[in-house]
């Protein structure tokens, strides 16, 4: 197996501005990574707390955020995110960071929340850039950290992912939910259980992370194009310049045996276009497309949306044309907000989304909730995709239009050199083996949710290697603790946490307006179909 088996060339990134690629010589990929997964938000804040409090003066923190809160804890009282932070710029680190500017908190997005962490970390000696560089209706969407060492670079690190530094993403594998609560739907409780993963990034990739930092950094286009925001900008004496970086320092040295691939999505602007994207970029959309044509056994997906019929019809093809492939998704039981307007929107596009790869599929496409010991939803923010256990790719990006053409997205494609010798079933049967980090992120995943502990070496071959294996094992534990609930509760629950996702009651829900006007009229993504740009990928 080649790299470009999996992986996009730099031709088929379909960017030629791009700055990621040239700076390898045109490679498209960095080797000699090791990656690691940090599944659940708690884990990955407890060591980006221990990654911040170890830096030094001179050292580098660059972040990239959605949605950020200073008063969010990493681990407890004393940690909060902009205090950790405003220490280490205090004490001479450089921090710089990129916060999207959001639109009104009426529509609850979180435009005060991002000012008041920029604030606070500015007022420490750090720059953060309230960054609303985007497409009309879009929005900045990557979640990533990096983190630089001169003359330490066994120490440089960045974490990439789906996890914003806000209130809800704190929680644990056992899913009691973050104390600093954003209230979401009612099913959730008033501390929603949030599942959620970011990758530890080290090596030569890291480079490359920082170099899409520093792409976004240095745009020369103004910071937002609204004129009242300017106005008040320049009444109040705000700095909107943004000030140098230091040089790039070299890459990390090689360190593991994972090729990663660094996937992103831009939207084409049509006022200042990005001029490392000046057509946009859907390399994210490509990766996708191209990873899903090799697809033959098992298409692992956990996802926050799994919505729009554009995006989905690319599943349904791969599993059209291939009768032994399955796809497993791992989805929210219930949409993030109620109320008149999310509601309709949301279940009309996971509806039409699951209706397509059902109809590709059958009943070789399982979907599942997930829900804690308590009985209550976990709600599922994770954006994963294992594909016949060799390619992974872990990001900010949903499987939706959005993310593949609207807003700024970030995600690493990752396939590891090593072949997984522990069973010697391949699973897309092209030669390729199962690849360890695939491999062991969805066994990790499954296993959680089957309420199974970690599989010891001693016990020989993993069952759930097996496509087969695992999908008839999620079967089995969501139809146990299905019929548990079906029948009151009564006697011990079963082991596991997954619940069957089934759409009848929805389609009740939505009859009247899951009418093919009603779908003409409004994007499953949230946005009227007349104000979307429709871009080739």
């Amino acid at each position: 197996m080649e790299p470009t088996d999996w992986l996009l060339t730099a031709t088929e990134r379909g960017n030629p501005a791009v700055r990621l690629d040239a700076r390898r010589g045109e490679a498209a990929w960095s080797r000699g990574n090791d990656v690691r997964p940090l599944v659940h938000g708690a884990v990955y804040f407890s060591e980006l707390l221990a990654a911040l409090r170890a830096q030094r003066p001179g050292d580098l923190c660059l972040f990239t955020d959605w949605r950020g809160d200073p008063d969010e804890r990493l681990d407890g009282e004393g940690t909060e995110i902009a205090r950790i932070l405003g220490d280490a710029a205090r004490r001479g680190v450089i921090v710089k960071g990129l916060i999207w500017r959001s639109h009104l908190d009426r529509f609850r997005f979180s435009a005060t929340e991002n000012r008041h962490l920029g604030t606070e970390i500015e007022a420490a000696g750090g720059e953060c850039l309230l960054d609303m560089r985007v497409r009309p209706g879009g929005s900045h969407h990557q979640k990533y950290v990096v983190l630089r060492h001169p003359g330490r670079p066994e120490r440089d690190v960045a974490f990439v992912g789906c996890t914003d530094l806000c209130h809800s993403r704190r929680d644990d594998a056992a899913h009691h939910g973050d104390p600093q609560a954003l209230p979401i739907a009612d099913a959730y409780g008033p501390h929603p259980p949030w599942h959620d993963i970011q990758l530890a990034v080290r090596g030569p990739a890291v480079g490359d992370i920082e170099a899409c930092f520093r792409e976004r950094w240095d745009d020369p286009a103004p910071l937002t194009r609204s004129p009242f925001t300017r106005i008040r900008q320049l009444a109040h004496h705000e700095d909107t310049d943004a000030a140098p970086l230091p040089p790039q320092l070299p890459d990390p040295p090689p360190c593991g045996t994972q090729t990663v691939q660094v996937l992103r999505t831009y939207p084409r602007r049509l006022v200042h276009g990005y001029d490392f994207a000046p057509d946009g970029e859907r390399s994210i959309a490509r990766g996708y497309l191209k990873a899903l044509r090799r697809a033959r056994a098992l298409i692992y997906l956990e996802d926050q949306y799994l919505w729009s019929t554009h995006v989905v019809r690319w599943f349904a093809a791969a599993l059209a044309a291939n009768p032994r492939l399955r796809l497993i998704a791992v989805v929210p039981s219930y949409p993030e907000q109620d109320g008149r307007l999310s509601l309709p929107m949301n279940l009309v596009g996971r509806i039409a989304a699951l209706d397509q790869l059902r109809a590709a599929g059958g009943d070789r496409v399982a979907v599942y909730g997930l829900e804690n010991h308590a009985g209550t939803p976990v709600y599922v923010h994770a954006k994963v995709c294992v594909i016949d256990d060799v390619w992974a790719a872990v990001g900010s990006d949903n499987v939706n239009l959005r993310s593949w053409t609207h807003d700024s997205e970030l995600c690493c494609a990752v396939v590891d050199e090593t072949v997984d010798e522990r069973h010697p079933y391949d699973p897309g049967g092209l030669g390729d083996g199962a690849r360890r980090f695939a491999r062991e992120l969805r066994l990790t995943l499954a296993r959680e949710h089957l309420d199974l502990g970690p599989a010891g070496d001693d016990h020989g071959p993993d069952p759930l290697c097996d496509p087969e294996g695992v999908f008839r094992a999620f079967a089995a534990s969501a139809e146990a603790l299905d019929a548990w609930h079906a029948g009151g509760r009564r006697g011990s629950r079963p082991p596991g946490r997954l619940r069957a996702y089934r759409t009848p009651e929805l389609h009740r829900a939505v009859a009247a307006l899951s009418t093919p006007a009603y779908r003409l009229l409004v994007d499953p993504d949230g946005r009227p179909l007349g104000l979307r740009r429709r871009n080739a990928y």
